[in-house]
């Protein structure tokens, strides 16, 4: 399927950026209906208590393992060719089931009504925009936007990792899926595809040890704070058939991009502080030759980090923003593999159904520190996984993989097993 308006260069389209992905038409058609969905089982064979990191970790060793059922992503495109080069793009994303809540009277509590939240889980508009093509060099794209930072941001649809749920590092330390509201320029030429975006700024009080940026990007209010501003480029080459390489990055200033902003002019010691946020990745995609290789690196970077620790602690006990500190940077990195072993054989080959043998490796670090403030020695992980993608039908895919998380020494490292089943594809 050919994205609308744009002719990409060989090898592209086997990997289409996900902001582009949600115009894929049909020839003809001026309406397209698309989307991916993922539900998983996991087995955790290690504790599910909170404070396993924070009290002493041996108290927890042999803790029982513990299972759930997720719905990690369903996810609805819709997109619409409106002629003379103006399209629209939207995207609704459902988390973990959706949420809800309902209303219900307390017998207990003399028949008052309560509201009680019904169960967790989140419900987004991820894409919403308006695009402009002028020609297959030249688009601009007005709304809220994807910002394709990093392999999985750019990449996120459940048939571009192996594993059952997204790869850990870059979900971690970087928002996931990463959106905005701002404005895109980009194109393709020859072998290239590149973006430049203006949007909204990250939240420096947002910013948290466990999951540095994961979290910055979003909002508590009805609306967006967009006092600061960041900035977004990314470019992918595609050298010969198969390959990709791509290189992103970020800049922005994220500290007072608040409600309400009553901390500058204040006159207190944080009013000057910036929290400038740096960065930078690159990535690659392989596939050819039946196999399929992936990797990353990123690396983040936030100025005055332990000052903004000390601004977060002394927010109000009331406020919706992240407590925990917050280092001056963090760093990802990861690279799978997976070999298809049906093309070995003919009639399962020529029946177009797959099965990659796959590995992965990551080392994640959310919290890389200043020297005046505490260690948090967990948030340094190694993460090793293996298992099976299975393709009946090429829009389809059943995943299973054992994954195995080293921690430091003196924590408990945490093993455990994973099982999928995946779609993705497009109806109209």
């Amino acid at each position: 399927m050919a994205v609308a308006y744009v002719a990409f260069p060989m090898g592209v389209c086997a990997q289409v950026n996900a902001g582009d992905s949600v115009m894929q038409h049909a020839k003809g058609n001026k309406l397209s209906i698309g989307g991916y969905g993922e539900v998983a089982y996991t087995r955790n064979f290690y504790s599910d208590n909170p404070f396993r990191y924070r009290n002493k970790p041996a108290n927890y060793k042999h803790d029982p393992s513990n299972g759930k059922f997720d719905i990690p992503h369903m996810v609805i495109y819709l997109g619409y060719d409106f002629g003379k080069g103006w399209s629209l793009g939207t995207e609704i994303e459902f988390e973990h089931g959706g949420t809800g809540s309902a209303v219900e009277v307390e017998a207990d509590e003399g028949g008052e009504y309560e509201t009680e939240v019904e169960k967790g889980g989140e419900v987004e508009l991820e894409q919403f925009w308006l695009q402009k093509s002028f020609c297959k060099e030249a688009n601009i794209r007005l709304g809220h936007i994807v910002v394709p930072v990093g392999l999985n941001n750019a990449h996120h649809e459940p048939l571009n990792f192996f594993t059952v749920y997204r790869p850990e590092g870059e979900n971690t330390i970087l928002p996931s899926t990463w959106h905005d509201t701002g404005v895109s320029f980009w194109g393709v030429s020859g072998k290239f595809r590149y973006e430049a975006q203006f949007l909204a700024g990250l939240n420096a009080l947002q910013f948290s040890r466990d999951k540095w940026a994961h979290d910055a990007n979003g909002s508590s209010y009805e609306f967006k704070p967009a006092n600061k501003y960041g900035f977004a480029l990314r470019g992918d080459y595609y050298p010969i058939s198969g390959l990709r390489l791509g290189l992103s990055g970020y800049y922005g200033r994220s500290m007072h991009n608040t409600y309400p902003n009553e901390m500058e002019g204040s006159g207190k010691t944080y009013d000057k502080l910036k929290g400038d946020v740096f960065i930078g990745s690159f990535d690659f995609t392989f596939n050819k030759y039946n196999w399929i290789v992936r990797g990353q690196v990123d690396y983040g970077s936030l100025s005055d980090a332990a000052l903004i620790s000390d601004v977060k602690v002394n927010m109000p006990r009331t406020s919706p923003y992240n407590k925990t500190a917050v280092g001056k940077g963090a760093v990802t990195t990861g690279v799978e593999a997976g070999y298809d072993v049906f093309s070995r054989f003919p009639t399962l080959r020529n029946d177009n159904q797959k099965l990659y043998v796959f590995g992965r490796y990551e080392y994640y670090n959310s919290y890389i520190r200043e020297d005046s403030q505490a260690a948090y020695e967990y948030t340094k992980r190694n993460v090793m996984a293996f298992g099976l993608n299975y393709y009946p039908i090429k829009n389809i895919v059943v995943k299973a993989d054992y994954s195995y998380r080293f921690l430091k020494s003196g924590y408990n490292n945490e093993p455990s097993l994973n099982i999928g089943i995946a779609y993705e594809g497009f109806f109209l």
